[in-house]
């Protein structure tokens, strides 16, 4: 062990690593060995993770076929120890590890257009550190595992870049909840905050966000009605199940009826299912509404709809929802503690223990699960 607060040791832990594409069998918990960290970099002992879609899409390849790979991008956990360079964390603060940085100083860090940080970008697409290596190999072997986003949460330790690194402030009373802050919820809240700018009377398909910004009509849509009962928590005005209907009409005419005929001002698409998005879109008015994409496929590209857009309709797609992790993401974390931002606590459904990932992929099929929570 180095001087001071610096490790020089490897550790060896748990963690849940993706062999191939296609899940399944192809997801096993290992045993791997997890480097100290290097300049600029915080070993973090991970407390609480938590399963998102997007985790799913990754056994599939998404968004690059990188295997073997140790999965996971929602957590929070406790430093345990700190690289050369590190000044503004120290060991045991609380942190959310995310996949977006933001260095306030580069052309999209000033601009309000994005939350894209071009110093820090989006780290998808190598599974690698930003010096091109991994800090993460299995157990004995050697072999190298790719990361996930830049965090990898799903590892009982995980090296992550000070830059991708946001400290909870301490008087978070609920720190398993603060997973779901690192992509789930947040992504949600601040489409309707950061991208869409929902003001107060406007209509919108979503929920939480917008009704914090005032939003008077917001219409849930989803083929479970198990679902309805969440959403109602969270400010849902309206539901609407399209397999409910024995008129068969499409899901934007079934919008355009709850809103005098016009479409919402705001719709976000949350699943990357191609046919929703031209459903998304379409439902939204003419001119002036504007669909957020958040959802994410294994398909490569989107056919859309032309005679959607020739109404003037405006189509973005939202990393993060725009929110911008050093700037946004504490005034997330505020908002929960000032309890402007309640029930956290409604999208947590099943708790597993590490070792049971796989049975955690099962939950999350079942028609009541919103989030699972995995304890470590």
């Amino acid at each position: 062990m180095a001087a001071g607060n610096h490790i020089t040791v490897h550790v060896a832990m748990a963690a849940v690593v993706c062999w191939e594409a296609g899940g399944g069998e192809a997801v096993k918990v290992e045993e791997i060995e997890v480097d100290p960290p290097k300049w600029g970099e915080v070993r973090i002992q991970m407390l609480f993770a938590s399963l998102c879609h997007t985790d799913v899409l990754c056994c599939h390849g998404f968004p690059v076929p990188l295997f073997p790979r140790v999965l996971g991008h929602e957590g929070v956990g406790m430093v345990e120890s700190v690289g050369e360079g590190v000044t503004e964390i120290r060991e045991g603060d609380i942190v959310i590890p995310t996949y977006l940085g933001e260095c306030r100083e580069c052309e999209n860090c000033r601009s309000e257009k994005t939350n894209q940080c071009q110093t820090y970008p989006l780290q998808a697409f190598t599974g690698l550190m930003q010096d091109d290596t991994s800090r993460m190999s299995i157990r004995g072997g050697g072999q190298k595992l790719y990361h996930f986003l830049s965090c990898s949460t799903w590892s009982e330790y995980t090296v992550v870049s000070t830059n991708y690194v946001v400290k909870v402030d301490p008087r978070v009373s609920d720190f398993p909840l603060s997973s779901f802050l690192s992509c789930g919820f947040s992504t949600g809240f601040g489409a309707a905050w950061k991208e869409a700018k929902v003001e107060k009377g406007s209509s919108v398909a979503v929920v939480e966000g917008a009704r914090l910004h005032g939003a008077a009509k917001i219409i849930g849509i989803d083929v479970n009605d198990n679902k309805r009962m969440k959403g109602e928590a969270f400010g849902m005005t309206d539901f609407i199940n399209p397999r409910k209907h024995s008129d068969q009409k499409s899901i934007p005419e079934l919008i355009k009826e709850l809103t005098g005929g016009s479409g919402v001002d705001y719709s976000f698409e949350c699943t990357g299912v191609p046919a929703l998005v031209n459903d998304a879109l379409e439902a939204t008015k003419v001119g002036i509404g504007k669909m957020i994409m958040l959802g994410a496929g294994t398909q490569k590209s989107v056919e859309i709809d032309f005679v959607s857009l020739l109404g003037g309709r405006t189509f973005k797609y939202s990393v993060f929802g725009g929110i911008k992790v050093q700037s946004d993401l504490p005034i997330i974390i505020r908002k929960c503690i000032n309890k402007e931002i309640e029930k956290l606590d409604e999208l947590l459904t099943y708790e597993v223990h590490l070792e049971d990932i796989n049975r955690a992929f099962e939950l999350l099929k079942e028609p009541d699960c919103i989030k699972v929570l995995i304890k470590f």
